[in-house]
């Protein structure tokens, strides 16, 4: 290990231990106190029980003007119940709320939990500064379309900041009420008919019983008016306006919280996504810690480069998908698993990988449209409507619309996009879901692959275009997913989906080099194209998810099996050298030669079969352990101009191990370990014919996850050590044939943050330090970092609204984007420069309309994504402006 190394992780240990003493000795609450009598039973928290009075049943939804005075202290009727550090048995049933509705009174709002068992949830609640929080240990908030989400309402009622109803983790739901100058007055009560009702009363008429109790008793009291009384269901649309995502489904395959998971996972929601604007989904992992998006081929490729490792395929909603272009108008949020995900999704790089989580049809009607115009001839308009097709709400349906009609700084560059994407949920039963997802997307444009990479190319113009114009590249994609999800009971669940992509592209581009001619101003170029290329992927995954107990121990179980097909045709065609072109001044209309051709085709079958336990041991210890074995069939062919086709076979099998450790010594703190591996299979062989194995990621990670200000902030610290073996190098006897000794190491320490302060003030932010190099080469010298990846990187982006008064709906955001310096390619290394770009946002919403405007670039900085082999020069100062509107 180098001394830069180890300099670095000692840094990075010693902040991670503060920061655990910071959080495990931070005030403790009253909740918490009670946690502790004693070091030794840290372990095993203590039991509280509140002798408390259940709620009487009612018949119909009681208004407030129907009951008793609320105690404005915000006690309230409670059953006795676990609390969520002590959940219920796994005998006791967990049950499903399917939806959240407001109802405004005379006397101020009713939150009902829809429910047709609302007698059995049993509820237990504390309050925290101006905030009422109640907890349902026994409850999961599901909404029709299937999918977990946040409720939230804001301003709702006077003196009301906000309400929201969310999953705290997977049996506990979580209701929190924030008062604007003191703590919510409220009242519980149930119905068999809607379910669980939380009555909460104004400021106003928690003082109104007084003013009555002084008039004459035989004076009729007015009768209240039931104009109010009239329910307003309000939009669960499933995306959060928030920066905090509580759960997510990547890392587990099930609906499982952040805090509950022995591995650092970070979430992008759409409100970053809207508050940035932005329109490339691959710019969304820029807020992430370790990750940088790549702009290859032409930008059109979903690459990203995750903890030093570049992972060439993505996943969507959870389908291994290859990397051809995403234009993004329907992805909900951006997940990114730091770490190897071979434990469940097979073949990938032990860096990590992204998920698209695609939006889902909503149970309420959900109209929206936006219209974005900027810098560089750059226009785009979106739809996204939503809602019920027919009046049970068994049938729903979602539909995205975008187009974009764009320039660029770059010279000659521009594209016209087109994507849509409808989705049908059809549930026939209250236990079976049926889901179709289908999409398409178009480009045509021209095609820019930047510029080579040299200290020559940093002087020219981050506008100049060394290609031809005549240069393009026209994309046609498919996807299409059907699911079937069905619950046999509480504690049995079914998934099987089914997915095809299909992509269609075709190109010409012309290929700059490095080499000059004599005069040290024409570089040398070729021309190559890409014609009728065609991918197809067909997968097939069923999950079997089970909940059972041993003894005193919860487990939930996931069984898996993946069937997975992908083929590549790819005809090239390329030419002898064209003419050379002044990088200076220079001058565009040279003619290709004589075009050869080369064909290649690759068809892989995969077969994975995973086990997966999620297993609870204490309340505040849990267990992940799993495995997953893959067989992987590789087919390749190659025919170059009139030769032989040649064919070459590989096989390739690998066990995929995970295993990690969640200790909570108190709630919002979760201490994990964990170690898990990864393989991709090498496709070589020896000079004597052997089959080279796949290479192989080893991981251990340690981290501390947390959350502050009532669980609206939440933040992940982790430290990681990376191996990768059995890597290709060069067989020093045999240059044309490789041998697997070569071996990486990519070790640091990163830290994400994300979610609200303040009302109103919400940061997502992020920091990392990475030593990435080379431990084994027979070619290059060890010790040199990997390709893009640089030492170090910062992110920062805030965004503050005003709450209340004349300027209630007005916000203003800004952030920072500081990536270090990286090198090109470790065979022939070239420094990348550091940069650091400053973005700002300004924007207004008032009732359901929204109008934006965002800079980016601010400094006009000159800077570029390092590609290897390129340099993709980056806009300079850009101004996008935004007018949406919601029904």
């Amino acid at each position: 290990m180098s001394k830069q190394t180890l300099k670095m992780f000692g840094s990075g240990l010693k902040w991670l231990f503060i920061f655990a003493i910071v959080l495990v000795f931070q005030p403790a609450k009253a909740q918490d106190i009670t946690k502790f009598d004693s070091l030794v039973n840290r372990l095993r928290p203590v039991k509280t029980v509140q002798q408390v009075k259940p709620p009487q049943a009612t018949r119909k939804i009681r208004q407030l003007s129907e009951i008793e005075p609320v105690i404005t202290s915000a006690q309230m009727l409670l059953v006795q119940s676990p609390t969520p550090n002590n959940p219920p048995s796994q005998g006791d049933e967990v049950v499903q709320v399917t939806g959240v509705k407001a109802n405004p009174t005379n006397q101020g709002v009713e939150i009902i939990l829809q429910t047709t068992k609302g007698q059995q949830l049993q509820v237990i609640n504390r309050t925290s500064g101006n905030n009422f929080i109640a907890d349902i240990p026994n409850a999961q908030l599901r909404l029709p379309s299937g999918e977990a989400f946040t409720f939230r309402s804001t301003k709702p009622i006077a003196s009301i900041t906000e309400i929201t109803v969310t999953n705290f983790d997977a049996n506990t739901i979580r209701v929190t009420l924030i008062g604007e100058s003191s703590v919510p007055a409220v009242e519980l009560s149930d119905s068999p008919n809607e379910g669980l009702i939380f009555s909460v009363a104004s400021a106003a008429s928690v003082q109104q019983p007084q003013t009555q109790s002084t008039q004459p008793e035989n004076q009729t009291q007015p009768k209240p008016s039931t104009q109010g009384d009239q329910p307003i269901e309000l939009v669960v649309t499933g995306e959060q306006d928030g920066y905090n995502v509580p759960d997510s489904s990547t890392a587990t395959r099930t609906d499982t919280p952040l805090r509950d998971i022995p591995q650092s996972i970070q979430v992008i929601p759409q409100a970053v996504i809207k508050d940035q604007q932005i329109t490339k989904i691959t710019d969304a992992a820029r807020n992430v810690s370790g990750v940088t998006p790549l702009s290859g081929y032409g930008g059109f490729i979903d690459d990203y480069t995750i903890r030093g490792f570049t992972n060439y395929n993505v996943l969507r909603n959870g389908f291994a998908s290859s990397d051809s272009f995403t234009y993004g108008a329907n992805v909900e949020r951006v997940e990114v698993l730091k770490g190897p995900a071979s434990v469940l999704y097979g073949q990938f790089e032990p860096g990590g990988v992204v998920n698209y989580v695609t939006k889902q049809p909503l149970s309420s009607p959900y109209y929206a449209a936006e219209l974005t115009a900027g810098s560089f001839s750059f226009y785009r308009g979106t739809t996204d409507l939503s809602g019920p097709l027919t009046t049970d709400k068994k049938l729903l349906y979602r539909l995205n619309v975008a187009y974009e009609n764009s320039g660029s700084f770059r010279d000659f560059y521009h594209q016209e996009i087109f994507s849509v994407t409808p989705v049908i949920t059809y549930k026939p039963s209250e236990n079976t879901t049926l889901s179709f997802e289908y999409e398409y997307g178009r480009r045509r444009g021209s095609f820019d692959r930047g510029l080579p990479s040299g200290p020559v190319f940093l002087t020219l113009p981050v506008s100049r275009f060394l290609g031809e114009p005549s240069d393009f590249l026209n994309i046609d994609y498919q996807r299409g997913t059907a699911t079937v999800d069905h619950r046999f009971s509480q504690n049995l669940q079914l998934r099987s989906s089914f997915s095809v992509e299909s992509t269609f592209d075709n190109n010409v581009y012309t290929q700059s080099g490095t080499d000059f001619e004599p005069d040290g101003r024409s570089v040398l170029r070729g021309k190559i194209a890409n014609l009728n290329r065609r991918t197809e992927n067909y997968s097939w995954q069923t999950d079997l998810i089970g909940k059972f107990n041993t003894g005193s121990i919860a487990h939930q179980l996931l069984l898996g099996l993946e069937l997975r097909r992908n083929t590549d045709i790819n005809p090239i065609f390329d030419t002898d050298d064209i003419a050379s072109i002044d990088i200076f001044n220079p001058v565009y209309g040279a003619r290709p030669g004589t075009l050869n051709k080369r064909l290649f085709g690759t068809k892989i079958n995969t077969t994975g079969v995973y086990l997966q336990d999620q297993v609870t041991l204490l309340s505040n210890l849990k267990l992940l352990v799993g495995g997953r074995y893959d067989f992987v069939f590789s087919d390749n062919s190659a025919k170059v101009g009139d030769a032989d086709t040649t064919y070459t076979n590989f096989y390739d099998s690998a066990f995929s191990p995970r295993v990690g450790l969640v200790y909570q010594p108190i709630e919002p703190i979760s201490l994990y370990a964990s170690y898990s591996r990864s393989f991709v299979p090498n496709n070589a062989t020896t000079f004597s014919g052997v089959s080279i194995e796949p290479s192989r990621g080893t991981q251990y990670e340690v981290g501390i996850k947390s959350e502050f200000f009532d669980r609206r902030l939440s933040a992940t610290l982790a430290a990681y050590d990376i191996t990768k073996t059995n890597i290709l190098t060069t067989d020093p006897d045999h240059i044309e044939f490789s041998i697997a000794i070569g071996e990486v190491k990519s070790r640091g320490i990163e830290l994400d943050v994300a979610g609200e302060i303040l009302p109103g003030w919400k940061i997502i932010a992020s920091g990392y330090l990475n030593d990435a190099f080379i431990s084994k080469d027979n070619t290059i010298p060890e010790g040199r970092r990997l390709g893009n990846t640089p030492y170090h990187g910062a992110t920062l982006w805030t965004t503050y609204e005003i709450q209340q008064g004349s300027l209630k709906g007005l916000q203003f955001g800004g952030g920072i984007f500081f990536v270090g310096s990286s090198i090109t390619d470790p065979s022939d290394p070239f420094t990348v420069p550091s940069y650091l770009r400053t973005d700002a946002a300004i924007s207004y919403k008032h009732d359901n309309w929204r109008a934006a405007l965002n800079f980016k670039n601010i400094f006009d900085i000159k800077y570029y994504d390092n590609q290897g082999y390129y340099l993709v020069p980056q806009a300079p100062l850009t101004v996008l402006g935004s007018i949406s509107v919601e029904f």
